[in-house]
């Protein structure tokens, strides 16, 4: 019988892998991959540095401010030029309605979108020659007791006055003791206004023109509130349509009459 050793069948390698080496321990103790951020540290095993921030510098932040005001002054200006324009009462002609100092809000996107109506209170530029008191271009005086002005200036006058629409286009008015009594394009009979808001006017001169007028086409006739003491259509004629600013929709001032008009 031969004595030579057997070869083992299937000897180490044989069926062509190479073999596995064995860990050598250099790896991270936890199992962790060296580039795995969750294990918490850095390739190599440090600590991972704290990220710097860099600080703002203070011209930067000067910068940002006159941004964020010139942003919010070109809000406000192209709020006042196209949107709402705060306005304040410089005189008694629209009392009890309207007190002195009192504030209102005026609505300037309403006529862009259409015309004025009788009964609103608006703000409008009145003719050059109303602060003197005179009708019509050639500046004549109005008589009470007569007919109010119904004759037309070329001209607009730079400030701004608030009073109420009491006609429009076309209409036909007269005036006894305050009272506005219109008769509308159109209608048979001339009608009292609804004018509860009126301060009483009683036999002031001022507040009788019985001889009825019509109102130009294109515009409008105003009168104050207080209709013994109110620079109005009645001396210097009605406005054009082009010269009103827009409605007094809301009071905001003083806080005690706050509310929409």
């Amino acid at each position: 019988m031969s004595t030579t050793p057997r070869t083992p069948a299937n000897p180490p390698g044989s069926d062509g892998a190479a073999p596995v080496p064995e860990p050598t321990g250099t790896g991270p103790a936890d199992g962790g991959s060296p580039a795995d951020p969750s294990s918490g540290r850095a390739r190599g095993g440090g600590p991972r540095a704290p990220r710097r921030l860099r600080p703002r510098s203070a011209a930067g932040s000067v910068i940002e401010l006159v941004v964020i005001v010139a942003v919010a002054l070109g809000l406000a200006l192209g709020i006042q030029a196209y949107l709402v324009k705060p306005y304040k009462i410089p005189t008694g002609s629209m009392e009890p309605t309207l007190e002195v100092g009192q504030r209102v809000l005026v609505n300037r996107v309403g006529m862009a979108l259409g015309e004025p109506h009788v009964g609103e209170i608006a703000v409008f530029h009145p003719p050059a020659n109303a602060e003197e008191g005179e009708c019509g271009n050639d500046s004549h005086p109005v008589t009470p007791g007569g007919a109010a002005c119904d004759e037309t200036d070329d001209q607009p006058a730079s400030v701004n006055f608030i009073k109420r629409i009491v006609a429009g286009p076309g209409d036909e008015i007269y005036i006894s003791q305050g009272h506005v009594y219109r008769r509308a394009a159109g209608a048979a009979t001339f009608k009292r206004e609804a004018d509860s808001y009126i301060k009483p006017c009683g036999d002031n001169s001022e507040c009788n023109f019985p001889r009825a007028i019509r109102i130009p086409p294109g515009h409008w006739f105003m009168m104050g509130d207080n209709r013994g003491d109110s620079d109005d259509s009645r001396f210097w004629g009605p406005v054009p349509t082009g010269w009103i600013i827009g409605q007094a929709f809301a009071t905001y001032w003083p806080p005690d009459r706050v509310g929409i008009l």
